[in-house]
C-alpha cells in the first residue's frame, strides 16, 4: 500500500529545504531517466498500485539518486511542481488530464520527443502543436524529420556517464544490444542482423529476442559484459540514435553501423568506426576488426574521444538545466531553433545545442 501521510511529511520537509526545480514527468525511458536525473533539479514520478508502463517508479534497474521521488498517483494534483515533462503520446494526450490539476497543466512544459516519425519520415506531423510547449529532439535528424507545427523546438544531444569498466575486446565476436528486434523488424534491422550473424559472430542481448538472443542484461552489468566484445554493430535502418551507441562509444569500444540518420555525423569511417549503406562493405569491416585487434582498441579510444567531447554528461545536464530555466523564464523565443538550423555552429570547446540567447 502506497503511504499517503508519510510522502507528504518526506515532501514538506524537501521543499522547505529547496530551490532547485521540480521537474514532473512519467517513467518512460529508464535509461535516458537515468542520465537526466544526474542534474541539479529534483524529478517527481507517478508511480500506482498496479505498477502500469509509466507508473512503476524507481524501480530496481537504476541506481537512481535522492532527486528522483515517487509521487502516489492520486496525490499528484497537491504537489507544486516547476515544470511538465511529456515524454509519450499517451503522457500528453491522456494521461495528463487523468493525474494533472488544471494549474499543473497551466505550467511550464516540455514535451521530449525520443523517436523519430514512425510512418511518413518527412511529412508526419507531431502530436504538439502549441507555441506555450518547448518541443525537444534528441537528435538534429529528428528535429529535420519531424513536422514540429508551431511548436518552438530545439535539441539537446544525448549525454552518457562514463563506465567504471575498460573495453578491453578480447572477445572476437560483435554485440548489438536492441530489445524485442524480432517483433521491431526492419526499421530496426532484424533483417540485417540476422544476415550478418550467418557470415560473422555476433551477439545480441536486450529484452524480448527469445532464441535470437542472449537474453537481457541489466544497465548497471552491461558494460563488464559489453567490454570484452570487439566491436558494437548498430544495424539500424531509421529511428533515433541509440543511447546504446554512446554508451559504447564512452567505453572505448568500435562502431559499425549503416549510414542513416544521426549516426552519420557522428561515425568518422575509419578512424572511429566503419559506417556505410552497403552491408557487404561493413562486413568486409567487421571482418578486419575480428582479425585485428590492436586496430579495434586504436579506433576505440577514437571513438571514446568523440563520446568525451559530444556526449558527456556535464554538456547535456547543463542544457536541460538551461532549457528548464528558460522555459520557466516565460523566455520561448530563446529556444526557438532557426539560428540553429541555418549555421549557428558550436563551438569546439562548447557542444551545447539549447539556444543561448547570446
Amino acid at each position: 500500500m502506497l503511504h499517503s501521510q508519510s510522502y507528504l511529511m518526506t515532501y514538506m520537509t524537501t521543499t522547505q529545504q529547496k530551490s532547485r526545480l521540480k521537474i514532473f514527468t512519467w517513467h518512460i525511458h529508464g535509461s535516458y531517466l537515468y542520465y537526466l536525473s544526474q542534474g541539479n533539479y529534483d524529478i517527481y514520478i507517478p508511480v500506482n498500485e498496479q505498477r502500469t508502463p509509466g507508473y512503476y517508479g524507481r524501480g530496481k534497474t537504476f541506481p537512481f539518486g535522492d532527486n528522483v521521488h515517487e509521487i502516489p498517483v492520486r496525490m499528484v494534483k497537491d504537489v507544486d511542481f516547476d515544470v511538465i515533462l511529456y515524454q509519450s503520446t499517451k503522457d500528453y494526450l491522456v494521461d495528463q488530464y487523468d493525474i494533472l490539476s488544471p494549474a499543473q497543466r497551466r505550467l511550464p512544459r516540455v514535451y521530449l520527443e525520443h523517436n523519430t516519425p514512425a510512418k511518413n519520415p518527412v511529412t508526419t506531423r507531431h502530436v504538439v502543436n502549441d507555441r506555450r510547449i518547448c518541443l525537444v529532439h534528441v537528435t538534429h535528424y529528428n528535429r529535420l524529420m519531424w513536422d514540429n507545427n508551431r511548436t518552438p523546438a530545439t535539441v539537446i544531444e544525448h549525454g552518457v556517464t562514463a563506465p567504471d569498466v575498460s573495453y578491453t575486446g578480447e572477445l572476437a565476436k560483435g554485440l548489438v544490444t536492441i530489445n524485442h528486434l524480432p517483433q521491431r523488424g526492419r526499421g530496426l534491422g532484424w533483417d540485417i542482423f540476422q544476415h550478418v550473424r550467418n557470415i560473422l559472430p555476433v551477439d545480441l542481448v536486450g529484452m524480448g529476442n527469445g532464441e535470437d538472443g542472449l537474453g537481457e542484461v541489466l544497465h548497471p552489468q552491461l558494460p563488464l559484459f559489453r567490454s570484452k566484445y570487439r566491436f558494437y554493430f548498430h544495424p539500424v535502418r531509421h529511428t533515433s540514435l541509440a543511447l546504446a551507441v554512446c554508451e559504447a562509444m564512452m567505453q572505448g569500444m568500435p562502431v559499425v553501423g549503416l549510414a542513416t540518420t544521426e549516426l552519420v555525423t557522428v561515425i568518422e569511417n575509419g578512424k572511429n568506426g566503419f559506417i556505410h549503406t552497403d552491408i557487404n562493405y561493413l562486413i568486409k569491416k567487421m571482418k578486419l576488426l575480428l582479425n585485428e585487434p590492436e586496430l579495434a582498441a586504436q579506433m576505440g579510444e577514437a571513438a571514446k574521444a568523440t563520446a568525451m567531447k559530444r556526449f558527456n554528461i556535464e554538456r547535456f545536464t547543463a542544457d536541460w538545466e538551461r532549457l528548464f530555466q528558460t522555459v520557466c523564464s516565460g523566455n520561448m523565443n530563446e529556444i526557438i531553433y532557426t539560428d540553429q538550423l541555418f549555421g549557428k555552429q558550436a563551438r569546439e570547446s562548447d557542444h551545447s545545442t539549447i539556444a543561448s540567447g547570446n
